[in-house]
């Protein structure tokens, strides 16, 4: 295990300047957002610093390619409920569970993105059996959403939750984890079950 960490290669550097250009100190060039998003998806890694303070800006480049990207017509991925929902949170007193819980349910999506995609190229040949790729992106979103309401550690009324009655004494930091793990437990299986029903 060590081995394989030791052999990962460092993340590039991208440095931005006061003129808000990147430059890729890699191929000493210089680079846009869509170069980096581009990045991104081929999985390559970088850390991107300000060039004049030294600090770390990679958060805030990446939220920047997010912005861009929602901007484009037909590539809108976050929606308008789960927006107002994330920025309800900051500066809440549960502020900290929610990247974790973001994170957690990221990656059981994307696996489960995977074994579709697996099962897609291995049986079918690469092809898709929902008509269109902009079907299969609808479905993929929706999903998605339907998995943020329903799942929801937070929020009431959720789609096939009940909503939880008002509690005689405030409800211990535990016991609000073990609710969480709880849903992303539940939220695991209802996407594996999306995933064998699609395969059938």
């Amino acid at each position: 295990m060590a081995a394989q960490e030791d052999s990962k290669p460092a993340p590039i550097t991208i440095k931005k300047y006061a003129n808000r250009r990147l430059y890729n100190t890699a191929t000493s060039s210089y680079v846009t957002l869509d170069h980096l998003c581009q990045m991104v998806k081929e999985g390559q890694d970088f850390v991107v610093y300000d060039a004049k303070t030294g600090d770390d800006i990679t958060r805030s480049v990446l939220t920047q390619i997010i912005v861009e990207e929602e901007s484009k017509g037909g590539q809108n991925l976050l929606p308008i409920g789960f927006l107002r929902q994330l920025i309800s949170f900051y500066g809440d007193n549960m502020q900290w569970m929610v990247p974790r819980y973001l994170e957690h349910s990221m990656q059981s999506f994307t696996r489960n993105q995977e074994k579709m995609r697996d099962y897609f190229q291995n049986t079918l040949g690469g092809m898709f059996p929902f008509g269109s790729l902009e079907e299969v992106s609808k479905q993929n979103i929706a999903m998605f959403e339907r998995a943020m309401r329903m799942f929801s550690p937070f929020g009431e009324g959720a789609a096939g939750v009940e909503p939880q009655k008002p509690a005689a004494a405030p409800r211990g930091a535990d016991d609000k984890l073990n609710d969480l793990q709880k849903r992303l437990d539940e939220l695991q299986h209802q996407l594996e079950g999306l995933t064998k029903r699609k395969g059938e």
